[in-house]
C-alpha cells in the first residue's frame, strides 16, 4: 500500500524538531520498500549564516542526514512504530557517500531511500537526493533500532 504524509504526520513519525528536522513531505512511501520524500531548501535555512555567507550552500551531511531522516519514517512505518514506543532507531553508518553538485537555497531536495536489507533488527538503505532530476548526492546508509528505556 502506498502512503503520503503531510508534516503534521512526519512530526509524529520523526523524533526530530527545528532545526533538525529535514523532512517536509513524504509523496510516496511503500512500507519495507521504498520512501519518495523532500525538502524545500530555503535561504533561510540557519546552516546558510555559516557555510557560506557569500555564497551559501546546504552542507553535505545534511543533505545525508535528511536521507537518513527519510529512512527513519520508513523504518517506523514498515514496523508500525512511532518515536516513544520505547525505541528509536539510530543511524549507524554511511558508506559510498558521493557528492556530486551543490544544493542551493530555492532548490527542492528530492529523498529517494530503498530498504536493501533487514537483518536482526540492522536495516540497509540505497539512498539518493536529487535536484530538478540531477543526482546531488548518493550513499548507503545502516540503521538499527534502540530501546529509549
Amino acid at each position: 500500500m502506498t502512503t503520503q504524509h503531510d508534516i503534521a504526520e512526519i512530526l509524529r513519525l520523526l523524533p526530530h524538531r527545528y532545526p533538525m528536522l529535514l523532512v517536509d513531505r513524504v509523496v510516496e512511501q511503500v512500507n519495507g520498500k521504498y520512501i519518495k520524500a523532500y525538502k524545500n531548501v530555503t535561504v533561510n535555512e540557519p546552516f546558510f549564516t555559516g557555510h557560506f555567507p557569500q555564497k551559501p550552500i546546504m552542507p553535505g551531511v545534511l543533505i545525508l542526514e535528511a536521507l537518513a531522516q527519510a529512512s527513519g519514517i520508513l523504518a517506523f512505518g514498515t514496523f508500525d512504530k512511532r518515536p516513544g514506543d520505547e525505541s528509536l532507531y539510530y543511524l549507524v553508518a554511511i558508506d559510498n557517500a558521493r557528492f556530486k553538485q551543490p544544493v542551493v537555497p530555492g532548490d527542492q531536495l528530492h529523498l529517494y531511500v530503498e530498504m536493501t536489507r533487514n537483518m536482526r533488527g540492522i536495516f540497509k538503505f540505497a539512498a539518493e537526493a536529487t535536484v530538478d532530476g540531477q543526482v546531488v548526492a548518493q550513499a548507503d546508509l545502516m540503521c538499527t533500532e534502540r530501546s529509549t528505556v
